[in-house]
């Protein structure tokens, strides 16, 4: 793409921020985020800390009223937000108007279609980096890692303005296998991290491979019902991926901000493919049980 293209992020949390610090050394961004983090970026900056200390100046608001032709939406909201994010603004979306979904679990992208009325292009996508919300204004930039998009309409196009700005934008041939990938490494890491209340590293903790092991063979068993199977050892693989990193995950960050947390689109989206296909997944039901509670605990006034 010759000229540079309008960047909107919708819902710039923590990963949204991270991405839209990179992105706006080459593009015009906007950043749609929530009161008190768009009024520290127009007071000061958006600025990541940890791996980078960079301030960047984007625009910020709270709602958009407009798109512009050729925009690229990069909607980092949780998934359970997906619908409130895009609903708004389905009017404005353009058939040029292309929506990238950089979210966790099952079928982010056909809530997002659905939203839109399919207007516009929608294409899912992965992201392996890893930030956490330190303060309005500021995020902490703990991990690198790489941005998978589906195969589709300007997934080449997307990709490329990913990878130039350092955010290793690839398109994936199989979307499907890669979204349950890491469903898989979310449905552990999440909701064992957030009860055990550590950093992501907490979760190589051999002590914790029983359940781990009984929350993977679930998985898998839904996964192969979907016709997506598996060759690798994924206990081995969150030990020796996991083990030094230094993150939180998004599950515990949101119960200790007291926002309501994306396990239905995890181990209780797991739970529910399994109930339809006749496989039981009692650890994963229990782990969203067990979640859910937490979530009204921490929202409770």
């Amino acid at each position: 793409m010759p000229q540079p293209e309008p960047i909107v992020v919708l819902g710039a949390g923590a990963i949204g921020s991270v991405y839209a610090v990179k992105l706006a050394a080459r593009h015009r961004v906007t950043v749609v985020a929530r009161p008190d983090h768009v009024d520290a970026i127009r007071a000061g900056g958006l600025r990541l800390v940890g791996r980078e200390t960079v301030t960047a100046r984007v625009d910020a608001v709270t709602q958009i009223e407009t798109i512009a032709p050729g925009t690229i939406i990069l909607l980092t909201t949780k998934v359970n937000a997906t619908a409130a994010a895009l609903t708004p603004i389905a009017h404005l979306v353009r058939q040029d108007t292309i929506i990238v979904c950089v979210q966790n679990g099952l079928d982010s992208e056909g809530i997002a279609r659905r939203a839109v009325g399919g207007r516009g292009v929608v294409l899912r996508a992965i992201t392996q980096f890893g930030a956490i919300f330190e303060s309005p204004g500021i995020v902490n930039y703990t991990a690198a890692g790489h941005t998978l998009l589906e195969d589709g309409p300007h997934s080449a196009s997307v990709a490329a303005v990913l990878a130039a700005a350092g955010l290793e934008g690839r398109v994936s041939p199989d979307i499907r296998t890669e979204i349950w990938r890491k469903l898989i490494f979310n449905c552990v890491i999440n909701p064992l991290t957030a009860i055990t209340g550590t950093e992501v590293r907490g979760i190589a903790d051999p002590r914790l491979d029983p359940v781990k092991q009984l929350v993977i063979d679930e998985c898998l068993a839904v996964a192969r019902s979907e016709g997506i199977a598996f060759e690798i050892d994924f206990l081995a693989a969150i030990t020796d991926i996991f083990a030094a990193s230094r993150t939180i995950a998004s599950m515990r960050q949101d119960l200790m901000r007291g926002r309501p947390t994306e396990i239905d689109h995890m181990n209780g989206a797991v739970a529910d493919l399994g109930r339809r296909a006749g496989i039981a997944c009692p650890v994963n039901a229990a782990l969203t049980a067990i979640i859910r509670a937490m979530d009204r605990c921490t929202m409770a006034p």
